[in-house]
């Protein structure tokens, strides 16, 4: 396998930092919890998206393990995928260059991560630990821009509902985690209308966004700076452009897993990456 020039250009700068990074420590401050858009594997050739991940999560320590929620894994009951060293990836995609499908991203044993998880669930909702199931391009690809040395435990986490409600539950029910040194992630794309855009945004990524995008990014844009959750969950009925901006809703609400697990729900969200590509919203933010 080749990796382009981009990303062994980011590897080249972000080896050294990551090494280097500090590794999460009893008596540290709770991480925050992310949502981020985790675009498609070519995100693996964009030096600017690449690098905006990396150098939102370099000035934090190095993460005791990560759960990561995608939108490419709708499943209940709830599950988790399997925690063993070096699980292979899920290849989910297609069209795209063979070198993709070659990639790897070995990550550590991740058992420990599988029982903290499964302690904070309830008795009627128990959690399956897949035996073969990897991760998917959802955690996968950005996960290589961000911990780009694979020396983290990470878990996949599927999405048992799109219930506004029910994720914030769900979110709430993990926080626990962050007091642990565990990263969580929620991971999507803050607009996903694929079937709306226009062959001026798959052949120049950087073509203006639809309106469609624009409106409902302003929508969350705004509603996540009050940290209204009200708003928020309503997204069907209040958000413009929602039809276009999600005909299907599976890359914003993992959004809510991310918000539920924040220290005190319905603080103000913070955004730490924004911008367009290919005319969808990459917002990405964190709460504390």
């Amino acid at each position: 396998m080749t990796d382009s020039p981009v990303l062994q250009a980011h590897r080249e700068r972000v080896y050294p930092i990551s090494s280097a990074q500090r590794a999460w420590r009893p008596g540290d401050e709770p991480l925050p919890a992310l949502y981020l858009g985790h675009g498609a594997p070519p995100l693996l050739d964009h030096a600017e998206w690449m690098g905006e991940l990396f150098d939102w999560i370099a000035p934090l320590p190095k993460p005791t393990g990560v759960l990561i929620v995608s939108a490419h894994w709708e499943a209940a009951p709830l599950a988790l995928t399997s925690p063993v060293a070096g699980t292979p990836l899920v290849y989910d995609f297609s069209g795209f260059e063979q070198r993709f499908f070659q990639m790897t991203y070995a990550t550590p044993d991740a058992t420990g991560l599988a029982g903290q998880v499964a302690a904070l669930m309830p008795d009627t909702e128990p959690v399956h630990v897949s035996s073969r199931r990897g991760l998917d391009h959802g955690a996968w690809v950005p996960l290589m821009a961000m911990y780009p040395l694979a020396d983290v435990p990470v878990l996949q986490m599927s999405i048992p509902t799109h219930d506004p409600v029910r994720l914030l539950d769900l979110g709430a029910r993990l926080r626990p985690l962050r007091e642990q040194g565990v990263l969580i992630i929620g991971s999507g794309f803050l607009t996903h209308g694929l079937p709306y855009l226009t062959r001026e945004h798959w052949v120049d990524p950087a073509a203006a966004p639809p309106g469609w995008s624009k409106e409902f990014d302003a929508w969350a844009a705004a509603a996540l700076h009050t940290g209204d959750l009200e708003e928020l969950a309503d997204y069907a009925h209040r958000a413009p452009g929602v039809a276009y901006a999600h005909p299907t809703v599976e890359h914003f609400t993992p959004l809510f897993v991310t918000l539920g697990a924040a220290t005190n729900p319905g603080d103000p969200a913070t955004t730490a990456i924004d911008g367009f590509f290919m005319g969808l919203a990459k917002r990405s933010i964190q709460v504390a």
